[in-house]
């Protein structure tokens, strides 16, 4: 089975998916962080297409930000100065070969994830 990643995010503040939010990945080496991909979320609040393809996959450490100041002022929540939060940064590892789903729950005061399939 060859690995890959998907995500994907929901704005928990509003019940629905979260259209609209651009995500970027990178790959840490070490002190080292490589940009991979720059996406946005569809009507879905999912990229269309996997954020890390079969083709490029590699086990290893990696970066998902998420920005989230851009996406809350898009859809008109009442803005701070600075915002409680902005980018949202997720650093997961994948080990192995396989899918790897690493979902966005977010309101404007706070997020969570986990391992989905």
């Amino acid at each position: 089975m060859a690995g890959y990643l998907t995500t994907h995010v929901l704005d928990t503040a509003r019940g629905c998916p979260a259209a609209g939010l651009e995500i970027v990945l990178y790959r840490i080496d070490g002190d080292a962080r490589r940009l991979l991909r720059r996406m946005t979320t569809n009507a879905d609040g999912r990229t269309d297409s996997p954020i890390l393809p079969k083709e490029d996959f590699a086990t290893g450490t990696y970066e998902l930000e998420f920005h989230a100041g851009p996406y809350l002022d898009q859809i008109g929540t009442p803005p701070e100065e600075p915002r409680f939060l902005d980018i949202v940064p997720i650093r997961f590892g994948m080990s192995e070969p396989a899918h790897y789903h690493v979902p966005l729950l977010l309101s404007p005061f706070g997020y969570s994830t986990y391992r989905g399939s």
